[in-house]
């Protein structure tokens, strides 16, 4: 039996900021509407960094790099990760279709669609939009949706908070991609 160690930070081979923006990006995006905190913004930079997104569009009332709050959690993937800031979301998403983005809501929505159920096409791009803590995501944004994609939850609280659903979004995405 192996005992496992823990790797030493050169045996990681991290990319510096450089390799990183040279380094091929997964085909989606977030985007981030009104969401309040910085702290959970600067979470969702490094689960886009390390899930390698191709860029964060921060959209509303959302804050924007540079910001104390954002950079302490982010660890330095607001200068890795490729990011735009967007006043209007619904102008966004229209942009993003007509890029050929396929626009997933990630909300609790009748129809909606399981992420189990979910099975992204290697041919096509994926922006996953993310909604305020309280409100969630938008309704005329839920409504301009292709697809309204909801992680089952089995507890009392139905709800989770916006970067830990970010995180399990990127990588059940990235794990079925990799499968294909």
């Amino acid at each position: 039996m192996i005992t496992p160690r823990k790797l030493s930070m050169e045996e990681l081979n991290r990319l510096s900021v450089d390799e990183y923006h040279l380094a091929a990006k997964h085909s989606f995006v977030f985007v981030l509407d009104d969401i309040r905190s910085l702290n959970n913004v600067g979470s969702i930079f490094r689960t886009s960094d390390a899930f390698r997104a191709e860029k964060i569009y921060l959209c509303g009332l959302t804050g924007t790099p540079p910001h104390r709050d954002i950079t302490k959690t982010a660890l330095g993937a607001d200068e890795s990760v490729a990011w735009e800031h967007a006043a209007d979301v619904l102008e966004l998403i229209e942009r993003l279709k007509a890029e050929g983005y396929t626009i997933v809501a990630l909300e609790q929505a009748d129809g909606s669609t399981k992420l189990q159920d979910f099975m992204p096409e290697l041919t096509q791009k994926y922006a996953f939009v993310l909604g305020n803590e309280v409100f969630g995501v938008n309704e005329e944004v839920v409504n301009q949706a292709d697809i309204c994609l909801e992680i089952p939850q089995f507890g009392t609280k139905h709800s989770l908070n916006v970067s830990v659903s970010a995180g399990i979004v990127a990588w059940d995405f990235i794990a079925k991609l990799l499968k294909s």
